[in-house]
């Protein structure tokens, strides 16, 4: 048989435009470690999450680049840092920031695909109208409104705004995530001329924790169980850490109202009802001719506290709100045309950083380099979860705020020099603070090298935002 010319064989291998695989990116709001993937409460109801988690690979030690919506939804997107970028915060509008970044969702349209979302994608009120060709409900609003209780706050604890837990009236359709949900679900249904990339954002359990009645009923609220908190636990902190804490603060409210248990209730009814949200999109993908060529990535934006530390919400450095669930799925069919594929079931013990994400996808889906990217394709991970992995998960609060997470231990140094030090290994919980200690002094210079070396100007405030003092 004769052989073709070398320019003609080289067409036909060549992967097509149609050959690139789709990409479905599921953001859950608020989301911490409670799945049963990751055995965070013995409670929590996720079977949606954790089926997802034995067909993907899932990343057991992933950690945002910052604990709180903006600053971390803000790097993920762009691949920037916060101590590069200058967005530490909520109140600081990202895109004026970095007015030239290439965002994540931009960056695939560049290469050929279709872009769109729903739902909360980037923090609440800075969307950007530019990273998308579509989104539901539309450009400037990221959200459906849900129903509201009546009475509020339902808790009882007075002078409170959205920090807040009960039932709702209505049925799940009536909930905002539940409309994201339809809308990611229609768009899988249609047949689309370019490899899309879909985002999907799903609110809850963001605040308030409302939700359905029957997401509540799935639990016992007489046998919930507590994080257990001991007294002592902010001794050894300096003043830093204690003002993260902010014991005087939500803890002191929930335990003085007796709402600690119905408060944990409220966060797993609403875990529970958007886990039922994600499994319905991700039972729409697995019986749509789209299933084999579509890669699925889930993350959440960072962690949530509820009253480890006797602190509640995000905005600390420890575990509890640093660390989120995050899985990779490539199929199969993917697995073969690009040798960068998943193991169904695969657990990857080492420390990342959703500041990877991006760079990953690049990776996977073969797409053109962006060289503004901070973070490190997961892919060689992906291929060898043994791999040998040195940089630690970096995640920053505050202008030179940062935690360092190795395998083994969290190391944090504030802005004012105070530090802790935490052995994963003997001290899960980390509930005591080992930074004072001399035999540990190696330790961590050899960490603090991972720091930032650059540490941006905090980035300009929304206007009628407070402005943190400069430290």
């Amino acid at each position: 048989m004769k052989k073709l010319p070398l320019f003609f064989a080289l067409l036909l291998t060549a992967p097509s435009l149609s050959a690139k695989p789709n990409v479905l990116f599921i953001a859950i709001d608020d989301l911490n470690d409670w799945i049963g993937a990751l055995g965070g409460h013995p409670q929590a109801k996720t079977p949606h999450l954790d089926r997802l988690a034995e067909e993907a690979t899932l990343f057991t030690r992933a950690y945002c680049a910052a604990p709180a919506c903006n600053p971390s939804r803000a790097a993920l997107m762009t691949g920037i840092l916060p101590s590069t970028s200058g967005v530490y915060q909520n109140p600081q509008p990202w895109r004026l920031a970095m007015p030239k970044a290439v965002t994540l969702p931009q960056h695939f349209t560049k290469h050929g695909y279709w872009s769109a979302g729903a739902g909360k994608i980037y923090h609440g009120r800075y969307p950007d109208s530019s990273s998308w060709e579509t989104y539901f409900p539309d450009q400037k609003n990221n959200k459906p409104a849900d129903p509201n209780p009546r009475n509020r706050p339902v808790n009882g604890i007075p002078n409170t705004a959205h920090f807040d837990w009960g039932p709702v009236k209505g049925p799940p359709s009536a909930m905002g995530d539940y409309k994201v949900a339809d809308w990611i679900i229609d768009q899988l249904g249609k047949k689309h001329e370019k490899p899309f990339f879909l985002a999907c954002g799903i609110y809850r359990p963001h605040l308030p924790w409302y939700a359905p009645q029957k997401y509540f009923d799935l639990f016992d609220e007489g046998a919930i169980a507590l994080p257990e908190v001991p007294e002592n636990d902010l001794e050894d902190l300096s003043s830093a850490g204690v003002k993260f804490a902010k014991p005087q603060g939500d803890h002191a409210k929930v335990t003085k109202y007796n709402q600690w248990k119905k408060a944990v209730h409220g966060y797993l009814a609403s875990v529970a009802f958007a886990d039922e949200q994600v499994g319905r999109v991700l039972e729409a993908l697995r019986k749509s001719p789209r299933a084999d060529d579509t890669i699925v990535v889930l993350w959440t934006d960072h962690g949530w506290h509820l009253g480890e530390k006797k602190h509640w919400r995000k905005f600390t450095l420890w575990e509890e709100a640093t660390r989120t669930p995050l899985m990779i799925r490539v199929p199969e069919k993917l697995s073969k045309s690009f040798p960068k594929g998943t193991k169904a079931g695969s657990r990857i013990e080492t420390p990342v950083g959703l500041i990877d994400i991006y760079p990953t996808l690049v990776d996977l889906c073969g797409l053109g380099a962006n060289k503004a990217l901070e973070g490190q394709s997961l892919v060689p991970l992906l291929k060898n979860p043994k791999l040998k992995w040195d940089r630690p998960a970096l995640t920053t609060h505050g202008r030179n705020n940062h935690a360092l997470r190795t395998t083994r231990w969290r190391y944090i140094r504030y802005g004012d020099g105070s530090e802790e030090l935490y052995d994963h290994d003997e001290d899960p919980n980390e509930w005591t603070n080992l930074a004072g200690k001399t035999e540990h002094a190696k330790l961590k210079k050899e960490l603090a090298k991972w720091l930032p070396k650059n540490n941006a100007e905090s980035a300009a405030y929304e206007k009628g935002k407070k402005t943190p003092k400069k430290k």
